[in-house]
Order: C-alpha cells, then sequence, then structure tokens
C-alpha cells in the first residue's frame, strides 16, 4: 500500500514536470495552473491503471493449474470512469491439482477448494471447501476443520456452470 502512494506521488510529479515543460516551450502564455492540472492528472492516471491491471497482475501469479470460473465487475460513483469500462473486483478460481476424486454409490465425487479473490484497500482472499457430485451436478460445502458437508446449503449446478466443467472434466484422478 505505501509503494502504491510513493509511485503515485512520482507520477504526479512527473507529469508535473511535464506540465512545467510545456509552460516553459510555450513562452509562459499557457496559464500557471497547468503545472498541477498534469502532476493531478498523473496521479489519477497511474491510480487508474493500478486498478484495471489487478485482475491480470492476479492471475499472473496464480499456478498453471488454476483456473478462474468467473469473474465480477463492478462500478462506483466516485470512479466515474468505470461506468465506461466496469473494473474487474472480484474473482474465484479452482486448483485443478487440488482436486481429489472418489466413487461412491456409482457416483463420481469431487472434492476441492473454491478461491475467491477480491480487491479492496488490501486484497482479500476467500477459502472455501466443496463437494461436488459430478453425476447430478449437487454442490455442498464442507466445514473448514471437519469437513463435514453443509447439507441445508445443498444446491445443484447448471449444466452449463464453468465450475461443474472445470472440476468434474478434469483430468487428475487421485483415489
Amino acid at each position: 500500500m505505501i509503494w502504491h502512494l510513493i509511485a503515485a506521488v512520482f507520477a504526479g510529479l512527473a507529469a508535473a514536470g511535464i506540465g512545467l515543460i510545456l509552460r516553459t516551450l510555450s513562452g509562459k502564455r499557457l496559464p500557471k495552473w497547468i503545472v498541477p492540472v498534469c502532476g493531478g492528472l498523473g496521479m489519477l492516471g497511474y491510480q487508474i491503471q493500478v486498478e484495471y491491471s489487478w485482475f491480470e497482475h492476479k492471475q499472473a501469479q496464480l499456478p498453471d493449474t488454476a483456473t478462474v470460473i468467473s469473474t465480477e465487475s463492478n462500478t462506483a460513483v466516485w470512479r466515474p470512469w468505470t461506468f465506461a469500462v466496469p473494473m474487474t473486483t472480484k474473482f474465484s478460481m479452482v486448483d485443478s491439482e487440488n482436486i481429489r476424486f472418489t466413487e461412491q454409490e456409482g457416483s463420481r465425487l469431487a472434492e476441492f477448494i473454491l478461491y475467491q479473490f477480491e480487491r479492496h484497500h488490501t486484497d482479500i482472499l476467500l477459502t472455501q471447501p466443496y463437494l461436488l457430485n459430478c453425476n447430478s451436478r449437487e454442490i455442498v460445502p464442507l466445514a473448514e476443520e471437519t469437513r463435514e458437508p453443509a447439507l441445508d446449503e445443498m444446491r445443484t449446478l447448471r449444466e452449463t456452470s464453468p465450475l461443474l466443467t472445470t472440476v468434474c472434466s478434469s483430468q487428475q484422478e487421485n483415489s
């Protein structure tokens, strides 16, 4: 967080320097306020670039076996540019290397962890283990410590669900 602040200050100083050079090259015909306006625009431009590149930056840090299941883009009044181009602020992924398959009563069951990344002032990572029946498409969250299924939260996935496709078509089968 402190590094982003330092980088924003330097981006503002560099842009203010460009404004000062433009004012000098124009023979001081450009108004004095051009220098702080350029500085502010430089800081704002840096912040926008960081916010829009967050998703790609996080994706680059994921292992090759990770598959992004879904993304969520948001708009905000205090970021009016997001109404033109919404910004990705949340995504979910599954690491196919950590999927465990079992057979029970003729059904193929997959146990996996769903990772959810959220962009706030600091990044938030939420993890939730799940058990997915690949035949019936039923998914149920598991308790963190005991790995007991929370049957009251069971739901059925659509046939076209990216989560179902990713988890159940995984080539790695561990017993």
